[in-house]
């Protein structure tokens, strides 16, 4: 599949023959990556992280220099032209005319589109405010791939944040294209799945329910995604503190799950996994984080056109 100098922007602009594409890619990549260790030579990658990231912005790092590439960029935008009052429009000019492709974190939802329609190179979004994720569901993908060897026909619960978790708004886009998949949206009131998410589910006809508990919930899953409840998405100090406790998954509450269940998050994690839950053999949040590096190594080439 040809998506040299595409962008990623969200989960639906590669269809489902691009993205098992670039799962295969991956999976190769897995099982030989010395065979891949000089194919970026050459090449450069511009990280332009507007809002504090460790996984995301170490991964793509990680990606382009373990594929012999080189890195440029920001973590932070005060250290940056973004300080003294250029736009987006400018700065990706600008960054185009020095690097090969560009990951873009900011905490606007939208940000990303402005930066791709100004952009001469490949534009991927890192996150976008509480919007998108494309390369965190890429990695999500991955994963359940990898451990389960199919999407179709499975149980997905997401608890936590399902508001403004913008890891989770991309994970369900992508897994509405695939059959007999259903969701179980576990998440106090406040922090409910937004609407216009609902709204897809509802048009893609798939097989879903909001519930509070997720002790509940747990027999009937084949996958839970547990996500944190974000500090910095929160106008009001009260309400995240209040909630920041709601869902908290331990050994105790793992003894009503399948053997078969696998447990991940997008990371950092703060207490909404207990460390008792790492040594159980289905947290997979580790194997995952690996994961997402071998799955931006594989969209970097496909984006570049390196075969």
């Amino acid at each position: 599949m040809e998506l040299k100098g595409r962008h990623l922007l969200e989960p639906l602009n590669f269809s489902v023959a691009e993205m098992d594409d670039i799962f295969e890619l991956a999976e190769r990549i897995i099982k030989n990556p010395k065979n891949y260790a000089e194919v970026c030579k050459g090449q450069l990658l511009a990280t332009l992280f507007y809002e504090p990231s460790t996984r995301t912005r170490f991964s793509f790092e990680a990606a382009m220099l373990r594929l012999g590439g080189q890195v440029i960029g920001f973590s932070e935008p005060n250290s940056s032209a973004v300080a003294k009052g250029e736009s987006i429009a400018d700065t990706i000019r600008t960054v185009a005319c020095y690097a090969d492709i560009a990951v873009m974190r900011h905490p606007k939802e939208g940000s990303a589109i402005i930066a791709s329609k100004y952009s001469d190179i490949p534009v991927v979004n890192a996150g976008d405010g509480g919007h998108q994720h494309p390369t965190q569901t890429l990695t999500d993908l991955l994963t359940i791939k990898l451990e389960k060897g199919s999407f179709e026909n499975t149980t997905v619960g997401l608890c936590g944040d399902l508001k403004f978790g913008r890891t989770v708004h991309s994970l369900i886009r992508a897994l509405l294209r695939y059959k007999g998949v259903k969701f179980v949206l576990i998440s106090p009131e406040e922090l409910k799945i937004p609407e216009y998410v609902r709204e897809e589910m509802k048009r893609a006809g798939a097989d879903f329910e909001e519930i509070l508990d997720l002790k509940a919930a747990l027999p009937n899953l084949d996958v839970l995604y547990m996500t944190r409840v974000q500090r910095e998405r929160f106008f009001n100090e009260a309400d995240y503190i209040r909630l920041k406790d709601t869902y908290i998954l331990d050994k105790a509450k793992l003894s009503h799950a399948k053997e078969s269940l696998m447990i991940l998050h997008p990371l950092p994690r703060v207490n909404e996994i207990s460390t008792d839950v790492d040594s159980d053999p289905r947290a997979t949040y580790f194997r995952q984080a690996k994961n997402g590096m071998f799955v931006r190594m594989a969209l970097i080439m496909k984006l570049l056109g390196i075969e």
